[in-house]
């Protein structure tokens, strides 16, 4: 059977998007951020839609990430201790709904490995007589440090074909954990599935990952202040789109950033009359620099 791109050729009357944005070059990008105004410059010619910019722009962010930027905090790790019964830690594992769960001994810097929640399903249904063991279905932490590139992290989840990896600093011990889920939605933005809070969907202000936020753009400042624990003034705009616009001092487009205070916003969202949705890190978002 022939793959997509056997399908595409020359006498195809519409080109893929990729062909169509190769085609816009007049030449050579030398910098990220001449790379970055090509691909706005053909969603405008409608050469590919805001999706796939904003794809685009998110492997481009990737490569400037580190681990650090992504993972899920020491603090919010979900674990289960070595030494509780499988009676102890179900509860737990059906309340979060996780799918891997670092297995730890004394305390979160000592990893003895990662707990599948689909290994526990053959003795639930009593498919093996042995007596449950986490020592026996346990599988092998794998560790990365935090200065780890993502994208080279990803590369590593595919070849490699693991899907958690426990992260640690310069000094050995534990920081947090980082999923493939977590760099995919760097790309794609946040994937929701069916364990997902459905009233989540409609919630002002939502987490993405350990420091970044998606906030729609008529959240009140009030509500927004305490949440972040800002003290931005409503006495000229009642919303944070209101406030990011002002800082802008124009209207933005989709991918533009912007510091206030503190915090980064970057639209995600925008109509020519207005912003519509904002992300909010509390670490900042990668500068364009030279890709030489």
């Amino acid at each position: 059977m022939s793959d997509d791109n056997s399908q595409s050729g020359s006498g195809s009357p519409r080109k893929s998007w990729a062909a169509r944005l190769l085609q816009s070059f007049s030449g050579e990008p030398t910098t990220r951020e001449e790379l970055v105004d090509l691909i706005q410059d053909a969603e405008l010619r409608d050469l590919i839609d805001a999706d796939t910019k904003e794809m685009i722009e998110g492997v481009l962010d990737v490569a400037e990430l580190k681990v650090r930027d992504i993972m899920i905090p020491r603090s919010q790790m979900v674990t289960i201790d070595k030494n509780q019964s499988v009676e102890e830690f179900l509860a737990m594992v059906i309340e979060s709904g996780h799918s891997r769960y670092p297995v730890v001994s004394d305390n979160k810097d000592q990893v003895e490995g990662v707990l599948l929640a689909k290994d526990l399903l053959p003795y639930g249904f009593k498919l093996i007589d042995e007596p449950f063991s986490l020592e026996a279905v346990m599988r092998p932490a794998v560790i990365v440090p935090e200065s780890k590139r993502v994208d080279a992290l990803l590369k590593e989840f595919r070849s490699k074909r693991y899907h958690m990896a426990i992260v640690v600093d310069e000094y050995g011990g534990v920081s947090g954990l980082v999923t493939i889920e977590d760099i995919l939605e760097e790309i794609v933005g946040e994937i929701e599935d069916e364990t997902d809070d459905s009233d989540n969907e409609k919630a002002p202000i939502r987490r993405v990952n350990a420091t970044r936020f998606s906030v729609k753009a008529l959240t009140t400042i009030d509500e927004f202040n305490d949440f972040f624990s800002t003290e931005f003034p409503d006495s000229e705009y009642d919303t944070v789109g209101g406030l990011v616009a002002s800082a802008f001092g124009h209207l933005p487009t989709v991918g533009e950033v912007v510091e206030v205070g503190d915090l980064a916003f970057k639209v995600t969202a925008a109509d020519r009359r207005r912003i519509q949705q904002l992300q909010v890190s509390l670490d900042g978002f990668a500068k364009p620099k030279d890709i030489n």
